[in-house]
This record gives C-alpha cells, sequence and structure tokens, in this order.
C-alpha cells in the first residue's frame, strides 16, 4: 500500500499518541515519532515506555518509524523562571510544535500528528487548541479530537498499547497547580517576547538524538 503522507507523531509515554499514531498508520500513512524528553520533570521510565510504544507500533503495523528524542525539560526551566506560569503548558505545547515543524522540514513531512482529545487536559480546551495552532505553519492532525478516555483506552487495549502506557512512570512535575483553560493568543505571546524563543529551538535541535527502526 503507497503510504497517502508523512506526518511526524508527537509520541509521549501516555495513552492517547501511540492510539492517534496507529489509526493513521492504519489509514496508510507514514510516521516519524519525536519524543519530547521531559527529564528531569519525568523520569527515565517513561522514554523507556514511549520507545517501547514506538518499538509496539513498527512490530503491529510492519511500519519502519524512525524515531527522534528531544530534550525539553531545559525549556521548561526557561519557561517556569521567567513566564507566567498559569500558561506553563501553552508554551510547553508551542515549543512542541515549533521543534516538530523543523523535524518535518528535514523528514519531508506534511503535517504534525498528536493525541489530543476535545476537554481532556488543560491544554486542549477550544481556546487554548487556537493557541497553540497559531504557532504551526504546517496542518495539526488530531485523529483522537472527538473521542473521549473511554473509547480511547478501548482501542489502546485492543491494539495492546495500553498495557504499555500505564507502566510504572513519573508524570511530568512541572504542570502548574492551576493551568490556564482560556488562554488569550496576546498574553501568551508577551510572554515568550521574555525569552529567546529561536534559541530554545536550536538548543533542542542540537541536543536530539535519532533511532532508525532496527536500533529501537
Amino acid at each position: 500500500m503507497k503510504n497517502l503522507a508523512k506526518l511526524v507523531a508527537l509520541v509521549s509515554g501516555g495513552i492517547d499518541s501511540p492510539v492517534a499514531a496507529y489509526l493513521m498508520i492504519r489509514r496508510g500513512v507514514e510516521i516519524v515519532a519525536v519524543h519530547m524528553d521531559n527529564r528531569p520533570f519525568t523520569d527515565d521510565k517513561n522514554l523507556d515506555k514511549a520507545l517501547h510504544l514506538v518499538r509496539h507500533l513498527r512490530d503491529l503495523t510492519g511500519s519502519p518509524i524512525r524515531t527522534y528524542v528531544v530534550p525539553h525539560g531545559p525549556n521548561h526551566i526557561v519557561f517556569a523562571r521567567n513566564c507566567n506560569r498559569h500558561l506553563h503548558c501553552l508554551f510547553c505545547r508551542r515549543m512542541m510544535y515549533r521543534v516538530a515543524e523543523r523535524i518535518a522540514e528535514r523528514e519531508g513531512a506534511v503535517g504534525i500528528l498528536t493525541g489530543e482529545s476535545m476537554g481532556q487536559v488543560a491544554s486542549q480546551t477550544v481556546q487554548n487548541i487556537n493557541v497553540v495552532n497559531q504557532v504551526a505553519k504546517l496542518p495539526i492532525i488530531r485523529p483522537l479530537i472527538g473521542l473521549d478516555k473511554v473509547e480511547i483506552i478501548e482501542i489502546a487495549r485492543r491494539i495492546g498499547t495500553y498495557e504499555i502506557s500505564t507502566l510504572p512512570g513519573l508524570c511530568c512535575t512541572i504542570v502548574p497547580k492551576q493551568p490556564s483553560t482560556a488562554a488569550k493568543l496576546p498574553d501568551v505571546l508577551a510572554e515568550e517576547g521574555k525569552i529567546d524563543i529561536n534559541a530554545l529551538v536550536e538548543k533542542s535541535l542540537e541536543g536530539m538524538y535519532v533511532l532508525a527502526p532496527e536500533a529501537l
């Protein structure tokens, strides 16, 4: 089957993103996985889970998946020290999209694939999704957008990713206690203006490494 397109897939160690990747691979899409490594605000187990999930998707679908691991913890530190803490999840997500777009350029990919679903967490309200979208030039593909958590878990169980995603691991510890659920773009831009975003992106790209499908 000829690939319909190539997408950069943001893959965490959680439940949603591998399900989104599976659904698009099944539709004939070639994916390149990108894991934003949140250490020290997560642990080694979270990275291990993400790579285990990519291996499982590779074996399940027969699709070779090249994987980028990008240091994201230093970005969190800069945002936490300099910017409004309530908007932290927006800064995080927008940075992920910036990095994903640069990798997409390198890979010849035409879009970014995520496991977001409407209203599931603070960064996934309509208002916040709109703010995050503004940073991206490429289309953002969200195959789970209309599913609830129960439906996503049902698929994860069926394809064998749920057991991997729920292995022990430290969830991100830098998430603010009261994240904004209705951010406004001018406020986010004003806060991002306090730091050198381009330098953060370049440093993230310099620190990343790539795993070939057979090296996972």
